[in-house]
């Protein structure tokens, strides 16, 4: 692999002799770092060749008088360059094939998670050791069909490194105001120093305040020997205190996981929403211009035409909360009118937002139903159509925007089975009264029955200290796949995709969330949970913030093994040999009941029938499911082929599916 560097060149030129051709103004240096080619260890892929990465750094210039970036908070305050814009500098990455020629002419732009690039991980099932290396294409599906992938930083507050991506903004050093922090241990270690969203303004304690509770639901309490103090740093040569770190010390009466509240001033805050507005100039100057205004090249061009003729954008968990934000804020349409993406798959999103565009931002935090479960971003509106809702006298949609601009990409929103429980996702597709709606028309909704929040293929189930079951082990990677198919497909040749699949009140596949009502069978040993993520109109004006009416929320109901109803059902649960769930719970002595983590679980079947009496199993075992192994590698070919009958699995998924099924060992011949 050869790398080549490069040492930027910037080329100012005046105003008068710039091309007339109409440019993107707010991307006004793109800098080439580095080229690493060819990547992969040089490995090539199907028809379309090698690969190369290029390493750059985009310099935005943003406009805060033009009406569309007049959303981004603060802007109207943000310190100015001398030609009175607001500067924003983002890390980009580009993977392209060498040959531009043999690449497919779509970008596939993955809206990084923490700043962390993932998106190889779920479409082309590349492996996570605790890390994702960048040089394993997994499967190299993306690469086999000639995509170009994209990724830009795009948390204000993520710095660069270790192959993190950040997005450099402005600071507002001026400005200060109330944040809220909230802190769950997971141990009962003590002292402990937990780090802060932001610099505390004074480290005068008496300006905080600092509060306990067991569960969301209890009342904030100050018991004597709650304590807490601004971090005093022991090593030589570090500042005696710092404004970022607060050292507790932790009651009696309280277990492993209890809430602890932080509320304090704080400072420096920064302009999170220049988020919104970097991926939009990005993406559209990939698409349209062929330099930046220093005259450096766009990589994606050649002979100065355009290789991309359309954009793809998938944003995974946070990121596919981003996604929403994004076409909610109004970001898919350039300041010359053009649509940006021309379609947008949000991923494990639920009904949420992110917590971006706002002050004190904190975009990296998500509700759940004990962890920061009071985290704004989840307020509505929750899906995509225009709709009233009556507890708030609001009328909105998230596509309002760009309905109105008429800028609306088409759009997938898929979902696992975690998410209606930690992240309300039956307001996807239902109003705020619990009836179902009819999604816009570029909308579809694909439910991933039983499947976890994520998870990377081939992992085998682990426990978690707090959870109760082993993890659920299944991937989406297979449907992923096919939905991006049939996504490219309706965007570039109208070939409608496969319809909605999504559990719904009207087919009674969205209920109520007590056992009774999900028909959950009674397993010994296994706990069904005793809550669920509530979501109520809250008020984050206030400190801490005032909640009102209660949401309707409602989860998918289950066959008589636990594995869910609706849905893109996969092979795995269809032809199960366990029941998979998006939920887990705490034990004793983690705020037991409550929900843990967004792994799911494993409850595996007995093997043998005996086994299956002795635990009194209402769950039919193994052996009496299969009457041989090759039985069930035939049911497993069975299910597969009718996804591929329906778009939702591709040939070559069909073919993995049959082939893991013959290597598994279900425990009979």
């Amino acid at each position: 692999m050869v790398k080549q560097f490069f040492s930027p060149i910037i080329l100012y030129v005046c105003a008068i002799i710039m091309a007339p051709a109409p440019v993107l103004a707010e991307l006004v240096r793109f800098e080439i770092v580095e080229v690493e080619s060819p990547y992969f260890t040089g490995r090539s892929f199907g028809t379309v060749g090698q690969y190369e990465m290029i390493t750059a750094k985009a310099t935005f210039a943003i406009d805060p008088d033009h009406q569309l970036n007049a959303v981004i908070t603060d802007i109207d305050i943000a310190p100015r360059n001398q030609n009175g814009r607001v500067e924003a500098i983002a890390d980009v990455a580009i993977l392209r094939p060498i040959d531009l020629s043999k690449g497919n002419g779509r970008l596939f732009y993955e809206v990084l998670n923490r700043g962390d690039k993932i998106s190889l991980i779920l479409m082309n099932d590349a492996p996570w050791e605790g890390y994702y290396n960048p040089l394993d294409a997994g499967n190299g599906h993306l690469m086999n069909e000639g995509y170009t992938v994209v990724w830009s930083g795009w948390q204000g507050d993520m710095p660069s490194g270790e192959n993190r991506m950040g997005l450099q903004v402005p600071v507002l050093e001026n400005v200060v105001g109330l944040v809220r922090d909230e802190f769950i241990f997971n141990h009962n270690h003590d002292p402990f120093v937990a780090t802060l969203s932001y610099p505390a303004a004074s480290l005068d304690t008496d300006k905080a305040k600092l509060t306990v509770r067991a569960r969301q639901t209890h009342t904030r309490a100050v018991p004597a020997d709650l304590t807490f103090g601004y971090f005093v740093a022991e090593r030589a040569g570090i500042a005696p205190y710092t404004n970022k770190q607060i050292v507790i010390h932790r009651p009696d009466g309280f277990d492993a996981n209890a809430i602890y509240e932080f509320t304090y001033e704080a400072r420096d805050a920064r302009v999170m929403g220049l988020a919104f507005s970097t991926v939009r100039d990005l993406v559209s100057f990939i698409k349209h211009s062929p330099e930046d205004r220093a005259g450096n090249p766009n990589p994606l061009f050649h002979n100065q035409k355009p290789t991309i003729n359309y954009a793809y954008g998938l944003g995974i968990s946070q990121s596919g909360r981003f996604v929403r934000d994004y076409l909610y804020q109004g970001f898919n349409q350039d300041e010359l009118g053009r649509m940006v993406f021309d379609g947008l798959m949000p991923d494990v999103a639920g009904s949420r937002k992110t917590w971006t565009n706002f002050r004190f931002a904190q975009p990296g935090r998500y509700s759940r139903e004990h962890e920061a479960h009071l985290q704004p971003g989840d307020q509505f509106p929750f899906t995509y159509g225009v709709m009233e809702d009556p507890l708030t006298g609001e009328s909105d949609g998230i596509l309002k925007k760009c309905i109105e601009s008429d800028t609306c990409p088409k759009v997938f929103h898929t979902d696992t089975a975690t998410e209606f429980w930690q992240a309300r996702a039956s307001l996807v597709v239902t109003d705020t009264n619990g009836n179902d709606i009819v999604l816009p028309d570029n909308v579809r909704a694909y439910y991933m029955t039983s499947t976890p929040h994520s998870e990377i293929f081939g992992t085998q189930p682990y426990s978690v200290g707090s959870c109760q079951n082993h993890s659920n082990v299944l991937h989406n990677g297979g449907p992923m796949r096919a939905l991006l198919y049939a996504l490219d497909l309706w965007v570039r040749e109208g070939v409608e995709p496969p319809d909605s699949e999504f559990p719904s009140i009207a087919d009674g596949t969205l209920v109520k969330a007590d056992q009774k009502s999900v028909g959950f069978p009674l397993i010994p040993g296994v706990a069904f949970p005793e809550v669920i993520n509530r979501l109520r109109v809250t008020d984050y004006g206030k400190f801490p913030p005032r909640e009102g009416a209660f949401y309707p929320i409602f989860v998918p109901k289950v066959d008589s093994d636990g594995n869910e109803v609706a849905g893109i059902r996969l092979p795995d649960v269809s032809v199960p040999i366990a029941t998979y769930t998006g939920w887990n719970v705490r034990t004793r002595g983690t705020s037991a009941g409550s929900l843990c983590s967004v792994i799911g679980s494993t409850i595996p079947f007995a093997i043998k029938t005996t086994a299956k009496v002795r635990r009194d199993d209402p769950r039919p075992a193994i052996e009496e499911r299969y009457i041989s192994h090759t039985a069930y590698v035939e049911k497993v070919r069975d299910a597969a082929n009718s996804l591929f009958k329906k778009r939702l699995l591709l040939a070559e998924d069909v073919r993995l599916y049959v082939d893991l099924a013959q290597k598994r060992d279900i425990g009979i011949q």
